[in-house]
């Protein structure tokens, strides 16, 4: 199963694997039926969870319901419980949206939720994230997750995140990040897929980030707090939730 993963991870388009999702989704859903884990975002239940990984595949880490991964499943747990993102009036920009999001951000009645993306099908706006038609201080909520490692041009994509984010807002940009890494690496002249994959994780990263990511946003003017919100689980909720307990939620305050 790992490998038939791998294999359409790497050969299909992301936009064609949302499309394709939908279809597969409840035949999932049905087949992994349990009582062994649990996806918080839709409170589902299942035997196992599936695999996911375009280079090193992980075991037992993708709902079959929402399509979550680890980090999604913390970072909804951290919003739930430590935001008033669901209970205050909110305007929230989405970029790259992931669907595991989607539903739930464009029903809550509290939210007016946009979305963008120069590809994703779930875009409302088609815009680059380094020039976004936004007028600035417009979003009291920004997510921005698993895309930053994707851009050349990280910092004018930072840039344009505080300038549309009213003072005071809150942007939780995720990235994937190698703590044991001082400095960022990296090098435009790799353009191989398969040896993007191994230096950089995924063929379309450009860049692998090293601590010295959180003081890049401070420079931009925010103010980062490194919330490693696992701390607050159990063992038995980090393993049945399938949380990744080492995650590290980057909250970004425009001050």
């Amino acid at each position: 199963m790992k490998k038939i993963f791998k294999f359409f991870l790497n050969l299909v388009p992301r936009p064609l694997l949302i499309k394709i999702s939908y279809l597969f989704r409840p035949f999932l859903v049905f087949y992994y039926s349990g009582q062994k884990y649990q996806d918080p975002i839709d409170g589902k239940s299942f035997r196992t969870m599936l695999p996911y990984g375009y280079d090193k595949v992980r075991e037992n880490v993708l709902s079959p319901s929402t399509l979550s991964l680890e980090r999604h499943r913390l970072l909804w747990l951290y919003l739930i419980n430590e935001t008033d993102l669901f209970t205050k009036e909110s305007q929230l920009l989405h970029v790259a949206p992931e669907q595991a999001f989607y539903k739930r951000f464009r029903k809550a009645k509290n939210i007016t939720y946009t979305t963008t993306d120069l590809e994703s099908p779930l875009a409302d706006v088609k815009a680059d994230i380094c020039d976004l038609p936004f007028d600035e201080n417009s979003y009291d909520f920004i997510l921005c997750n698993h895309v930053l490692e994707h851009i050349p041009d990280d910092t004018k994509a930072m840039q344009e995140l505080y300038r549309v984010l009213k003072p005071g807002g809150i942007a939780i940009l995720q990235i994937p990040i190698d703590s044991s890494r001082e400095v960022t690496f990296e090098d435009d002249t790799i353009i191989d897929k398969d040896e993007r994959t191994r230096i950089f994780g995924q063929y379309d990263h450009v860049r692998v980030y090293g601590i010295d990511y959180y003081k890049k946003l401070e420079k931009l003017g925010f103010t980062v707090k490194q919330i490693a919100y696992a701390e607050n689980m159990t063992d038995e909720e980090i393993e049945r939730y399938r949380i990744n307990k080492n995650e590290v939620i980057p909250v970004c305050i425009k001050v």
